[in-house]
């Protein structure tokens, strides 16, 4: 669209950019912007001449994220099998898929892929580094060398330098990523982490928090409330259940400890026990 249907035109910029480049002893990737949405025959064309000119790596670009993860695989094999030089990937998360679409792309043979921290990018952003990473970490045993404990504050200072917003519920990063509120999955993951969490909290520089709010029973209120060397008989349990669970609908979400501990101090209070 950048060149209104002008084919030979960019095919005469190509060739100017990449001797330029080339001249100057740079490190030259060609990026295929819109790939996803190029005639096939077109892209392989383009993808071909830019290896002629002597390109050293060739960039497949969803840009508009438009693509899913079987298509991305289909179209990066194709690529892969007629260019000698390699495949980056690049995605965007439009349609939420990003990251399965850059990791589609490594499976059908990319060599590199274009990530950025928490997901920052243009419109619904691109591949989330600490996602990437980690799947192909954990569901590919494919460990690129990175110190994966760090994830979380690199999060954390990326968001701050942004003035961005971490979702609770972002894969990875999240507040809420290794929170259990239920006490079915808090009953369980105290039992055997492996019951309710992919990997260990710690491997990405979380910690396990267990939470309370609507969801929760006796017994992870009760185990909470000892850790703090509370000792509540099972009425009384019962009775703080109850306040747990009204308060948590009445704020939206589940209670910080202080929140908790408040509940049972005013319940004393009002009960005359100290």
């Amino acid at each position: 669209a950048k060149f209104q249907g002008q084919w030979r035109t960019m095919f005469s910029k190509l060739q100017e950019t990449v001797s330029f480049a080339k001249d100057k002893g740079l490190y030259v990737s060609v990026g295929g912007e819109d790939s996803s949405r190029a005639d096939e025959n077109f892209l392989i064309e383009v993808a071909l001449y830019a290896q002629e000119l002597g390109a050293s790596r060739f960039r497949f670009c969803d840009t508009v994220g438009i693509l899913d993860p079987f298509t991305t695989y289909e179209k990066v094999s194709q690529l892969v099998s007629i260019l000698s030089i390699p495949i980056e990937m690049h995605t965007h998360n439009d349609l939420g898929m990003a990251t399965g679409n850059a990791i589609a792309g490594i499976r059908a043979g990319a060599k590199s892929v274009n990530t950025t921290v928490n997901g920052l990018g243009e419109r619904a952003g691109n591949a989330p580094l600490e996602e990437v990473v980690m799947a192909l970490k954990r569901v590919y045993c494919l460990d690129l060398g990175i110190n994966t404990r760090q994830f979380l504050k690199l999060s954390q200072i990326v968001a701050k330098a942004s003035n961005s917003f971490v979702p609770p519920w972002k894969a990875i990063v999240g507040e809420n990523t290794f929170a259990h509120e239920s006490g079915i999955h808090a009953h369980g993951v105290l039992k055997n982490p492996a019951t309710y969490e992919p990997f260990a909290p710690e491997e990405v520089g979380w910690k396990r928090r267990l939470v309370v709010g609507k969801h929760s029973g006796r017994h992870l209120l009760s185990d909470l409330l000892k850790q703090h060397g509370i000792a509540l008989d099972p009425e009384e349990i019962q009775l703080i259940l109850e306040q747990v669970r009204n308060l948590s609908v009445k704020v939206k979400r589940s209670l910080t400890e202080e929140e908790l501990l408040d509940l049972v101090n005013n319940r004393r209070v009002a009960h005359g026990v100290r």
